[in-house]
């Protein structure tokens, strides 16, 4: 009974210096509800001010840092990481862990618990994330990071697409709650707004810097052309020019046994001439579809643009696409529909021709890969391409050597790839390949300028007609060249025939040596099928 009434006295004593009494259990829950109303509070607000935080700045690395920042701190987690999908490669990328120092990380979009959140557009809440057979284990093994618990939410766009992920770790005090759950999800679709805001401007400047780039490049061709054009003319002019003053000289005598040769040499140089100028024709009309093609692009690109802002008044839309309309009748038509072509027998029967033409060159030739792979392309610009790479690779490739043409699917896309293992091209001439004017030698006296021939000579005018044909026919042209290690400048001459090389002692030493590869993408964006 004593124990007792010293127990009360104690309470009674605490309830005096609380304040006289203590909080009743409607008291306590009123408070912890304040607590929880409070917590909304500052969550909402750190919603409005997440567009203060990321204010003008557009710059995708910085407002993904930003976001990440901001999430993990209202979360009270102690990690926060962005997945965006790449759409090119079907993974999700991050610059941006927090915690991870900056490292880059890409996933395949299905692999781990941020893959099954982004695939099956589906929040993640584990209070546990070792029970769970789809976490992947070997990161926190590879960092020494413990995972205990872990929340992701998918983020869209404004088209309703999966734009990536945002995914918390260890939250502080215990485990995530359907109620963060919700929250990071509203979080998340308020921070895609200005993720893809990011994503739109960075493309736009993408493009621009490209565009740029190909100014610069076409205008570095157009001084190459004017300073070609001098060089090749000087020659025939000089012989005219020569041969003109030894006829003044020779008709005035009342014998001349020699004027048949002169003659001769006068229409040599001339059709010469006339080669340059088709060429030049050749090259101006290139460049000229290479221009308008880009244009049609860029201008489609912006109608796109223009159609996805909301707001934009259907006369404004009315009024483009009249503009489109008339740019289209002022410029040439685009390409028509394309076809469905099957590659293997197309390249199998350029293949059978361009081997008669270079029968007695000994050169083994391999064709490997998919028969099944099929194509939106035009047939016949097709045949002429793949004509022309081979044509190419054979002029390249010395007497006894090998050619490979693959057929491959690469991913997405189709594949064709001409390799050949001949002298390659330096790295400062691979800049200069698809612009017409690339000479294959350091000077036309030793082309043989025999088709098929090794060393056969040219400026590399089909592959920018190539190149300008791909813009209209569904396809991209790309190149990978390693120099041959013992022809190091355009100046060193390779003998032509491998037995008569000083450097390799067999065609192994040769395949090892140097050589190129050209290979033609093909796109799988539809332009129309017929």
């Amino acid at each position: 009974m004593a124990g007792q009434n010293r127990q009360r006295e104690k309470l009674g004593a605490a309830d005096r210096s609380e304040g006289g009494r203590r909080p009743t259990r409607r008291e306590g829950h009123q408070q912890t509800g304040e607590q929880t109303v409070g917590d909304r509070d500052r969550k909402l607000h750190s919603l409005l001010e997440l567009g203060h935080i990321i204010g003008l700045d557009l710059q995708i690395d910085t407002m993904l840092l930003q976001i990440a920042g901001k999430a993990a701190e209202v979360m009270e987690a102690d990690r926060c990481t962005l997945f965006l999908h790449d759409p090119t490669t079907d993974e999700l990328w991050s610059t941006v862990a927090l915690g991870m120092e900056g490292q880059a990380i890409r996933i395949p979009s299905g692999t781990g618990l941020a893959g099954f959140c982004f695939k099956n557009r589906e929040v993640v809440n584990l209070g546990d994330v070792y029970v769970d057979p789809r976490f992947n284990r070997d990161v926190d093994a590879r960092t020494g990071y413990r995972t205990r618990n872990l929340l992701c939410v998918p983020m869209h766009n404004r088209a309703g697409e999966t734009l990536g992920v945002i995914q918390l770790l260890n939250k502080r005090g215990g485990s995530f709650t359907e109620e963060d759950a919700t929250f990071l999800r509203a979080f998340g679709n308020h921070a895609s707004i200005f993720i893809e805001m990011a994503q739109l401007q960075k493309a736009r400047m993408d493009a621009l810097e490209q565009s740029r780039d190909e100014l610069r490049r076409l205008n570095r061709a157009k001084h190459r052309a004017l300073h070609s054009l001098s060089h090749e003319l000087k020659t025939p002019l000089a012989v005219i020019q020569g041969t003109v003053r030894l006829l003044k000289r020779r008709l005035a005598s009342p014998s001349f046994p020699e004027h048949e040769r002169l003659f001769e040499l006068l229409e040599r140089h001339l059709v010469r001439l006339l080669d340059i100028q088709q060429e030049s024709d050749k090259i101006i009309r290139s460049y000229q579809n290479l221009s308008e093609e880009m244009f049609h692009e860029e201008f489609d690109r912006l109608g796109r643009e223009l159609g996805e802002i909301r707001g934009v008044p259907s006369d404004v839309l009315a009024q483009w696409k009249d503009l489109r309309e008339k740019v289209a009748q002022w410029l040439p038509s685009r390409a028509p529909p394309l076809k469905g072509v099957t590659l293997f027998p197309l390249v199998q029967e350029a293949l059978e021709k361009a081997k008669e033409r270079a029968k007695h060159r000994g050169i083994c030739y391999f064709l490997e890969g998919r028969r099944d792979l099929s194509v939106l392309t035009e047939p016949e610009v097709l045949g002429r391409v793949i004509e022309g790479l081979l044509k190419n690779a054979i002029e390249n490739t010395p007497d006894e050597g090998m050619i490979r043409i693959a057929l491959e699917d690469a991913g997405h896309r189709s594949l064709l790839k001409v390799q050949d293992f001949g002298i390659g091209i330096t790295d400062e001439n691979q800049r200069y390949l698809f612009d017409g004017l690339f000479p294959t030698r350091e000077t036309d006296l030793y082309s043989s300028k025999k088709p098929y021939e090794f060393g056969a000579g040219g400026k590399g005018l089909d592959l920018l007609l190539m190149r300008a044909q791909g813009k209209r026919f569904g396809f991209d042209l790309w190149v990978e060249s390693r120099r041959c290690l013992y022809l190091s400048t355009d100046r060193d001459l390779c003998p032509g025939r491998i037995s008569m090389c000083p450097h390799c002692r067999n065609l192994e030493d040769c395949l090892n040596s140097g050589g190129s590869t050209f290979g033609v993408f093909f796109s799988t964006q539809e332009r129309g099928v017929s």
